[in-house]
């Protein structure tokens, strides 16, 4: 259990150092923000822009904001980099100062990304089934890793930690005027400083 919760918060710790996709710049020439992407790029920062982008298959709104809980992640090959884990995307609009939830979902499974000079991308994304598909399919993408997949997507305080803090630097990275986030019938969760 130690070790699962080990990698949880080093997975937790590592997406966290990457910025969000929607971020502003502060340069307006195309060239330089390729370069800086390029030179501040992890592949996190890859698994949030995929992620982002399959927000785009729910209800619309405001503003996307995707978390992870990383199991595992290989990065010793750079043209095949595979990330085990549950991903999330989430969803909301701002309504006074607070961010509601309006959609958003989990998307568990592994993340093949390939390192190129303009930064990391998602080449692949083997994902998780719904349903009574569920289980052989989280056992055929993570093998060894089941179990810790599965302690890790039953933590609750760890998705709420990891769901919190994504909010918290999205609102920090983007200057959003919001001080809460909220799922539709629960109290407001005010957001970290």
């Amino acid at each position: 259990m130690k070790r699962i919760l080990i990698l949880a918060l080093c997975g937790i710790a590592a997406f966290y150092g990457c910025k969000c996709s929607n971020e502003k710049t502060s340069s307006t020439e195309p060239e330089a923000q390729e370069q800086e992407q390029a030179k501040e790029d992890t592949y996190l920062d890859a698994i949030n822009r995929y992620m982002t982008g399959l927000g785009a298959q729910y209800a619309e709104a405001e503003y996307t904001i995707p978390y992870a809980l990383i199991v595992k992640a290989d990065d010793s090959d750079p043209e095949d980099i595979k990330v085990w884990g549950d991903f999330w995307v989430e969803n909301y609009n701002l309504d006074g100062e607070t961010l509601k939830s309006v959609s958003g979902g989990s998307h568990p499974g592994l993340m093949h990304l390939s390192k190129t000079a303009d930064g990391y991308k998602v080449t692949g994304f083997d994902a998780v089934a719904d349903g009574s598909d569920f289980n052989p399919t989280a056992r055929a993408i993570f093998g060894e890793l089941y179990d810790a997949f599965i302690a890790l997507q039953s933590d609750d305080e760890a998705k709420a930690a990891a769901r919190g803090k994504s909010v918290a630097d999205y609102v920090d990275d983007n200057d959003i005027d919001a001080s809460y986030y909220q799922d539709y019938g629960w109290p407001a969760v005010e957001i970290d400083d």
